[in-house]
């Protein structure tokens, strides 16, 4: 249970072996000219083919099981535009948010987009899909209609989801891993650096009126509670909801993409269109359960089944445990970025993640703010490369 916790808490700052969680290798490759079919994977419509080759890249669909049994969607960008470079290159994990997918890093242009930009600057990136995205929604015995497929939150993905892609990029690369987030000591000895842009860990200080009045009013505990399993931000259960939440007393969601995150300074149009061709993506609504109960509580603690004997049968104890953030090991390289217009990492919240970072070491921390960022500037932002990606990459090349 101890080490458990100490996993946990290591992916709740990283927002979130191989053979130890069952892996199982799917592996598709793609050419800008070229298209593979096969029976797992509609090349039509994958991120591969729709995303990446058709900017010129190459780019490989691979899939890994989780222990407990979903199948998870990576693809991996070997090399820039212009083809391989001899050597091996550093391996770049990119893990997207809630309610997103691994789309978020290849919705700029290739110019502009941090997977494209890593790819081109000599790494080999790898794109995450957490389970019930897109992508992500098979399971070795479950379908997504069975309720017991949404059983899971932040306590599972951090336990089987992270390590899963993190064991398996290792496998196949050989090699320690750089990690991109926008959150047991094997992972830790996998790690080569890790980015947080946004970092959520606490959300004591959230200031969305979106995020606040849900938590608030208990939305996604009544979600629960009529059946509804899966919160699909885009089905007609979960826009009937968010018209009565919009309509509530210091709501107003004109602008809705900004009542969620923020007023983000640097989108432009076209991308918020692209953006809204592909997101935003199916969670559990027990995962927004969880998020809540931490809104509430202003802490970080597993998922509270409020009621007693729950908790001791998942826990061992009436209340839910704390994740240690301080467990992190200080010699981890992190660069944090965050902004000072985030309604989702508020700037107070961020603060106190660096609070109990206050022991790691000096030369290992780099905290990177950007005044007039909001939530979505960090993938979106017109001018996310000169003020995120340069950085963050310049960062890389140092570990």
């Amino acid at each position: 249970m101890k080490n458990n916790r100490l996993i946990s808490s290591i992916f709740f700052v990283f927002f979130f072996a191989a053979s130890a969680f069952g892996g199982r290798t799917n592996l598709n490759s793609f050419k800008a000219q070229d298209r593979l079919d096969s029976p797992e994977t509609d090349a039509n419509d994958s991120v591969c083919q729709s995303m990446v080759a058709s900017q010129g890249y190459t780019c490989e669909e691979h899939t890994v099981t989780t222990q407990d049994g979903y199948i998870i969607s990576l693809q991996r960008i070997p090399e820039g535009k212009s083809g391989g470079t001899s050597g091996s290159k550093p391996p770049v994990l990119l893990q997207h948010g809630v309610l997103m997918d691994g789309i978020t890093w290849l919705l700029l242009p290739p110019e502009q987009s941090l997977a494209f930009l890593l790819a081109d600057n000599g790494f080999d990136v790898w794109i995450a899909n957490t389970r019930g995205t897109k992508y992500s929604r098979g399971h070795t015995t479950l379908s997504p209609d069975d309720p017991a497929y949404w059983n899971w939150s932040w306590d599972e993905l951090s336990a089987y989801d992270l390590p899963a892609t993190f064991g398996y990029v290792n496998g196949q690369t050989g090699q320690k891993l750089h990690y991109v987030g926008h959150s047991q000591n094997q992972l830790v000895n996998m790690l080569r650096s890790a980015a947080l842009l946004s970092p959520i860990a606490y959300v004591g200080q959230v200031t969305s009126p979106l995020a606040t009045n849900a938590a608030k009013f208990n939305i996604a505990e009544k979600m629960q509670q009529w059946g509804i399993n899966e919160f699909d931000p885009t089905g007609d259960s979960v826009t009937k909801l968010l018209k009565e939440i919009c309509e509530m007393p210091g709501v107003d969601c004109t602008h809705l993409l900004t009542s969620f995150t923020g007023e983000n300074c640097c989108l432009n149009s076209s991308i918020v269109e692209i953006f809204l061709q592909h997101e935003p993506q199916s969670t559990s609504t027990k995962n927004l359960i969880h998020l809540s109960q931490m809104m509430r509580g202003g802490g970080i603690n597993m998922y509270d089944y409020n009621d007693e004997q729950e908790n001791i049968k998942h826990y061992g104890q009436t209340k839910p445990p704390a994740y240690d953030m301080t467990s992190i090991p200080n010699d981890v390289p992190l660069f944090l970025s965050y902004g000072g217009a985030d309604a989702l990492s508020d700037v107070q919240d961020v603060n106190h993640l660096f609070d109990n970072l206050k022991d790691h070491d000096g030369d290992k921390l780099v905290k990177h703010y950007i005044d007039g960022y909001a939530h979505a500037d960090f993938v979106m932002a017109a001018n996310a490369k000169q003020d995120v990606y340069d950085p963050l990459m310049a960062f890389f090349n140092l570990q």
